[in-house]
């Protein structure tokens, strides 16, 4: 079954009601392995609801809030979803998020572009994420690289394509980077990180990641999305979860867990509160998330 252009940009997106608790807060910090060191105190507002002033969420918690689910996997959508791997993240966040909230969801897809027969397609969706009252709290982009599914519209007597987003602008290469963080993950992060909903096997069977072309399974990339979020609060904004803005990477090539992640810095001429950014691993020297921008208050 060959992707829709017309099913996929209409599908319908039941709202996604969330309760999620303190305790949730905490898992997601901790599957991002705040809290691996056991005297670093400077984590404990994340993992710890003792902690003074209180337990604080990460600002990248939004992207597990109000999900579908791994809806590309359900028969109707026609999308080889073995061959799918996320290729972009944008995070807009309006307000802080609460350590506790009732939350909701609100999925569309904005954009699905062919990039031709044996190259792929893109597919953009946008999330929503309000408050049972209905405060929006952040707004995101995923962008998903369809590798199995390039070509649909010539089929079917001729389907639209969308322009793609707007590129991501790369990091600088003329200069040393202003911060540098490095954080080890654990080699059972993926098993952790999926708990918060992404139940993607990709990220747990062997098998699945082999079919995938990868030797073992790997890292989810919103979870190192959300280790480069730490790096920018540990290095720029003074470990206070509210004054980051907004986050958009590109994820340049695979993490596997147990590797280190060293996060590179710079700050933008003449634009103090906005940053680039771009991630590798230690172990193998690759660029594994890159064109990264953040915005800080």
């Amino acid at each position: 079954m060959a992707i829709s252009y017309a099913h996929l940009k209409h599908r319908p997106f039941p709202p996604q009601h969330q309760h999620y608790a303190e305790r949730d807060t905490m898992l997601y910090a901790l599957s991002l392995g705040l809290g691996n060191d056991p005297v670093d105190e400077s984590a404990l507002p994340f993992v710890y609801e003792g902690a003074k002033g209180g337990l604080r969420a990460l600002p990248s918690l939004a992207v597990v809030l109000g999900y579908p689910g791994f809806w590309a996997r359900e028969s109707d959508t026609g999308i080889d979803w073995v061959k799918l791997l996320h290729g972009e993240q944008r995070m807009r966040i309006h307000r802080p998020l609460p350590a506790s909230a009732e939350v909701v969801g609100h999925t569309r897809v904005t954009h699905l572009t062919d990039k031709g027969e044996g190259k792929g397609a893109i597919l953009v969706s946008e999330r929503r994420i309000e408050t049972k009252q209905g405060e929006l709290l952040a707004t995101l982009q995923g962008m998903t690289f369809l590798r199995g599914d390039g070509g649909y519209s010539q089929q079917a007597g001729g389907q639209p394509s969308d322009p793609p987003l707007p590129p991501l602008s790369p990091t600088p290469d003329d200069r040393p980077p202003d911060f540098t963080d490095t954080q080890a993950t654990r080699p059972e992060a993926a098993l952790l990180y999926r708990l918060l909903g992404d139940y993607n096997p990709l990220h747990a069977e062997p098998a699945v990641a082999r079919a995938a072309g990868f030797e073992r399974p790997i890292l989810h990339g919103l979870a190192s999305y959300g280790l480069v979020t730490c790096a920018i609060l540990r290095q720029c904004a003074g470990n206070d979860p509210t004054r980051l803005k907004a986050l958009d990477i590109r994820f340049a090539a695979p993490v596997y867990p147990g590797e280190t992640l060293i996060t590179e810095i710079w700050r933008m001429s003449g634009q103090p509160t906005q940053l680039q950014l771009r991630a590798r691993v230690l172990e193998r020297d690759k660029v594994v998330l890159s064109h990264g921008f953040a915005e800080l208050n």
